[in-house]
């Protein structure tokens, strides 16, 4: 069964308690801790040790489990410190951007060495780094993302797929994962209304309100047997109030889970 997760920094303006109390009432599996510094740190990597067992205590107490860390920076003192937090807390996955700037090379050949130096620092702590094609990132397309798989040899390396940001690249989602669907071990998930650059306001974030095609993203995953996790994201909500923020939680849960219900993949 494929399980499904929210990422905290949808609930960026309230604590992490209250993040998992309301992740759980709408139905998910469990969570994606942030740990985005400047943006959302429910998850303090520079202070991991003093928080890690309240963390573990509030995601049991909900009946969630952790399915990612989402850190963000490809930062080599940061990751190192979301890899001990992981493997002690008990997250699988690490999830970063790529950084760099799209079509430069030298951007494109740094970014994916560090890439390589810290997914093999991943694999002696038994967790997996993922990183996603960003909106004006080094690793931004379909293309980008096949370099760096065929580059990136480590079996504790993977993609996070993000239907949107390949979506504002200007490509088919569905047809973006084909290719990369055996190398991706983690997805972020959100909606997202026109050609961006940004995603949009965070309701039309929502799974189902923009204009993806997201059955046939999620028809990809299941025909392609995957099975790792699958965590909606949705930016900018640092402002709205809590009920507004649950409200797009628990109508992309409806929509997703309807999704693969469906599809076979939930029961």
């Amino acid at each position: 069964m494929i399980k499904l997760g929210v990422n905290s920094v949808l609930f960026g303006a309230f604590d992490f308690a209250t993040a998992c109390k309301y992740i759980k009432a709408a139905g998910y599996d469990g969570v994606e801790i942030s740990a985005i510094k400047g943006m959302c740190e429910h998850l303090d990597l520079d202070n991991w040790r003093a928080q890690a067992s309240e963390l573990k205590q509030i995601v049991s107490d909900n009946g969630l489990e952790f399915l990612s860390m989402e850190e963000a920076a490809l930062d080599e003192d940061r990751l190192i410190k979301a890899f001990e937090a992981g493997a002690e807390i008990g997250i699988p996955v690490i999830n970063i951007g790529p950084g760099g700037k799209a079509d430069v090379e030298e951007d494109f050949q740094r970014q994916t060495d560090l890439m390589a130096k810290m997914s093999e620092k991943a694999e002696s702590y038994g967790v997996t780094l993922c990183v996603k094609a960003h909106v004006g990132g080094s690793i931004y397309s379909t293309s980008t993302t096949l370099r760096a798989i065929e580059k990136i040899k480590s079996p504790a390396f993977g993609i996070d797929m993000d239907p949107s940001h390949v979506y504002r690249a200007g490509e088919n989602p569905a047809d973006a994962l084909k290719p990369v669907l055996s190398r991706t071990k983690h997805i972020h998930i959100r909606d997202c209304k026109g050609p961006g650059p940004s995603p949009g306001a965070p309701p039309d974030q929502a799974c189902g309100r923009g204009d993806i095609d997201l059955f046939a993203y999620c028809k990809v995953m299941v025909d392609g047997g995957y099975s790792g996790p699958v965590c909606l994201e949705v930016i900018g909500a640092g402002k709205m109030e809590l009920p507004d923020v649950v409200v797009i939680a628990a109508e992309s849960y409806g929509y997703l889970n309807a999704c693969l219900k469906s599809l076979g993949a939930r029961s």
